[in-house]
């Protein structure tokens, strides 16, 4: 603006430079208005537009263009952090000045004109499109984290808690005519709480930071979490539940995300066998692995009726191997074996999770 006002003087007579000092001085008041357009757009417009306008008169050898573009420059910020009616009403104040442009340079100066305003008003509002999406995108991942630091919990601390709530009920039932008996519930439930204490620890310590989670996971050994399904099977054990597991194919190396989902799978469906089959005494396991994907079957011997049915209920379990066999691009089938018995198959593809 201060180099259109420096070439009208080139053209101006001695009128016009009578009048510079105070264009000037106009022109430096809106540069300085625009320093509180984020807090107070509407009363910046409404300054920019006046002295813009003023300018004008002054000098009119610098066209409306030039005199408003603080006005414009405002309109854009408007545009871009108010309520779409509010820029509209904006936008259309700012329009009015049409009948200016024609009279200084006809329809050629009102076509820029309204262009230039339609412009800024529409660069704010693909601006505000683009914070928009920005926040959407924020609280669909803060939803999503949240839902993964659920799942964790719940994978972490229902399974231990099961185990807890059986050996307790049998250390009561036996606690006067076999203490001995009694003592190694007791025992269990030490080992497994101790264990599940360990694992809530590794998980808050991944949960304070995405780098830390991602070092974490590039430090642990690949099939780390398979290799612990004897560890898992014996806390399982401790309740009397017989089981046996079977691994086929080599597990070593397994992608961590896969290797991960395929551990939390098996926990989760033991879980499920101590909470709802009904004189369930035997479970086996099953991982085979083959070159582009690993099968993890999970079959107990009890019968489940509707109400113990872990897909019956309002619990997380299946909706969460669900979600965990979806995040690696698997499939999983859960649902009662002909004959008894219930069974949990998850399919997770290696090269898609790798």
């Amino acid at each position: 603006m201060l180099t259109i006002l420096g070439a009208s003087v080139s053209v101006a007579g001695t009128e016009n430079v009578r009048r510079m000092p105070i264009a000037l001085t106009l022109v430096l008041a809106q540069a300085g208005a625009l320093r509180w357009q984020a807090r107070a757009p509407v009363t910046v417009l409404a300054v920019n537009a006046a002295s813009g306008l003023v300018v004008w008169a002054l000098l009119p050898a610098v066209t409306l263009t030039g005199a408003m573009l603080a006005a414009q420059i405002t309109l854009c910020v408007l545009s871009a952090i108010r309520p779409w009616r509010a820029s509209v009403w904006a936008l259309a104040a700012m329009c009015l000045a049409a009948p200016l442009a024609f009279g200084a340079g006809g329809p050629a100066g009102v076509a820029v004109w309204l262009l230039t305003v339609i412009l800024a008003w529409t660069a704010g509002q693909w601006r505000s499109a683009q914070k928009a999406r920005t926040r959407a995108e924020l609280r669909r991942a803060v939803v999503e984290e949240r839902a993964r630091i659920a799942r964790e919990v719940h994978d972490v601390v229902a399974h231990t808690l099961s185990v807890v709530v059986i050996q307790a009920g049998a250390a009561d039932d036996v606690f006067a005519q076999r203490p001995e008996q009694a003592r190694q519930a007791l025992r269990a439930i030490e080992t497994g709480a101790r264990s599940a204490l360990g694992e809530l620890r590794l998980l808050l310590r991944a949960f304070s930071s995405d780098e830390d989670e991602d070092r974490s996971m590039e430090q642990r050994e690949p099939g780390s979490w398979l290799a612990r399904l004897e560890e898992l099977a014996e806390t399982v054990r401790a309740t009397g539940m017989a089981v046996r597991v079977y691994h086929e194919g080599a597990t070593g190396g397994l992608p961590a995300a896969v290797d991960k989902t395929a551990y939390r799978i098996v926990q989760e469906a033991l879980t499920n066998t101590l909470r709802h089959a009904v004189d369930a005494d035997e479970v086996s396991v099953r991982v085979a692995a083959s070159g582009d994907c690993v099968e993890v079957t999970v079959v107990d011997n009890g019968r489940t009726t509707q109400s113990s049915s872990p897909a019956a209920g309002a619990g997380r379990g299946l909706v969460g191997m669900k979600e965990r066999v979806r995040l690696v691009g698997g499939s999983l089938r859960a649902g009662p074996v002909r004959g008894g018995g219930f069974e949990v198959t998850a399919r997770l593809p290696v090269e898609r999770a790798s």
